[in-house]
């Protein structure tokens, strides 16, 4: 049997993922060689195919709720090319069926399958077995699907299990709790490379932008007003066995209220608790500003290591990179200076590896399947702000802040873990500084409040899984960035 391996999963490194593919390789092989395979399928000028995917759980969880219709995280999915019932074709093959090879070949894919490789060692803790058992299994119970075996009655199930059961033995594999070995981590408890990396830099100079880009999926919202980030964002990224944690910190600027002294000093709190600081710089710019000196100076202070970036280095010509190159140099010792575009992920790659090397050996201090520590919640409230800096004028968004007063889930009647939802209910409170923003942000008869409410319940569905009913207030509270008990409910707190 051909199995073609796509490997879309980052927890696992490549010298365990090869592991695994000869693992479903000879399970899958085992499976062909049953006797309930049609026999038509055993002819000698034809080869049977599949492709195998390993995928993470958000992966999974993706095509279950596109395909299934179920927001769940399972083992495996399979998609069968052929009607097939245990083993036996249900029609005749077709020309349809073939693809046509030299020498009178004829190869005939059955389907295709994923494996959540994440899923497969959280069961293989739970059933106290080794990741090498659990991905054999799985490996046969995918194959079995698309060759017509199934588990939708009490009797289907039996003949699926007996079947296994011989395939797993022919491995001289079984699954029976009382005679596995321990489990053995796929990861180690001391990382190669792992640490904090403070992203700093000027408002608007795409710190968002370059965590969106590295994450693969919107953590911190981004628009073209400065300060759009107030508070911390930080997401985790695997790579091999490294742990990088992201964390995105408010623009550095001269502050004029309570909150941007607020959103100063934490930026430049999160870069001296940091193992490393990455500084960005917009190439359009030319010359450092004094945000980008003082940057400098308290990097010189700290005595961190600090990497450059130089964003929408693809908006000027290359020519023009190296005198603003040797500038920078001349300001600080930096342990590179990288052109980017976070925008377009030009130059991210390098960045990354930059980035690992430059960090310490240490624990992994989050799961792997953990992305950010931004709770929905929060992140519900950043989205929902993300709007109104995209609709209003410039002098409402830096006046108003988002408060989720209401953030409750309904579970599906079906429902196996808390991420099986069905609805999810917010209330939100828009504040803003005076009466004539509140009339701007709800428009002629409601629109404005309208257009950010829609696009914004779209935007939390997305990264929900699910419906939301999305209920937006507005409320006025004079001069509250300057209030310190009002900026403290808010959740921006300069000691935390």
């Amino acid at each position: 049997m051909i199995l073609l391996f796509v490997n879309k999963q980052r927890h696992f490194d490549a010298e365990l993922v090869a592991q695994y593919k000869t693992l479903c390789q000879n399970a899958m092989d085992k499976v062909m060689l049953r006797p309930s395979i049609d026999k038509r399928m055993r002819k000698a000028s034809l080869v049977i195919s599949a492709t195998v995917n390993f995928v993470g759980k958000e992966y999974i969880r993706k095509m279950n709720r596109d395909f299934r219709g179920i927001n769940q995280v399972t083992d495996v999915l399979t998609f069968p090319l052929l009607a097939m019932n245990t083993g036996k074709l249900l029609e005749p093959l077709s020309v349809s069926d073939l693809i046509p090879h030299a020498d009178g070949i004829s190869e005939l894919p059955l389907g295709e399958i994923l494996i959540s490789l994440d899923k497969a060692w959280e069961q293989a803790k739970e059933y106290g077995h080794s990741m090498e058992r659990e991905v054999s299994f799985l490996a046969t119970h995918a194959a079995l699907h698309l060759i017509g075996f199934d588990h939708l009655d009490e009797k289907d199930e039996k003949r699926m299990i007996s079947e296994q059961k011989k395939v797993l033995a022919d491995l001289q594999i079984t699954r029976d709790s009382e005679s596995m070995e321990s489990v053995v981590s796929p990861v180690h408890e001391v990382l190669e490379h792992s640490g904090f990396v403070a992203i700093i830099g000027r408002p608007n100079v795409g710190k968002s932008t370059l965590l969106n880009q590295i994450s693969g999926m919107k953590l911190a919202i981004v628009s073209s007003k400065p300060q759009t980030t107030r508070k911390n964002v930080r997401s985790v990224v695997n790579v091999d066995h490294s742990q990088i944690i992201f964390v995105d910190t408010p623009g550095i600027h001269r502050p004029k209220s309570t909150l941007a002294e607020y959103m100063v000093e934490v930026a430049f709190r999160a870069a001296n608790n940091a193992d490393l600081i990455l500084m960005m710089v917009d190439a359009t710019k030319g010359s450092p500003s004094f945000v980008e000196r003082e940057s400098c100076k308290q990097a010189k202070e700290s005595g961190k290591k600090v990497i450059l970036a130089i964003n929408k280095a693809d908006a000027v010509e290359k020519e023009s990179l190296l005198p603003i190159i040797e500038l920078y140099y001349s300001l600080f010792a930096f342990e590179a200076i990288i052109p980017v575009s976070a925008r377009t992920g030009d130059g991210v790659p390098e960045l990354l590896n930059v980035i690992v090397r430059n960090l310490p050996p240490g624990p992994r201090f989050f799961p792997d399947e953990e992305v950010t520590d931004q709770s929905e919640r929060t992140l519900a409230g950043e989205l929902i702000r993300e709007q109104i800096l995209h609709y209003t004028n410039e002098e409402i968004p830096h006046g108003t802040a988002v408060e989720i007063e209401l953030f409750e889930e309904r579970l599906r009647a079906d429902a196996v873990d808390a991420y099986d939802r069905d609805l999810i209910k917010i209330t939100a409170s828009i504040i803003c500084e005076k009466t004539s923003h509140r009339a701007i942000l709800l428009g002629k008869n409601g629109q404005m409040i309208k257009r950010i409410g829609t696009r914004a319940r779209e935007n939390i569905e997305k990264m929900c899984g699910c419906k939301v009913f999305l209920d937006i207030h507005i409320k006025v509270r004079s001069d509250w960035k300057n209030k310190p008990e009002f900026l403290s409910n808010l959740g921006f707190r300069k000691d935390e």
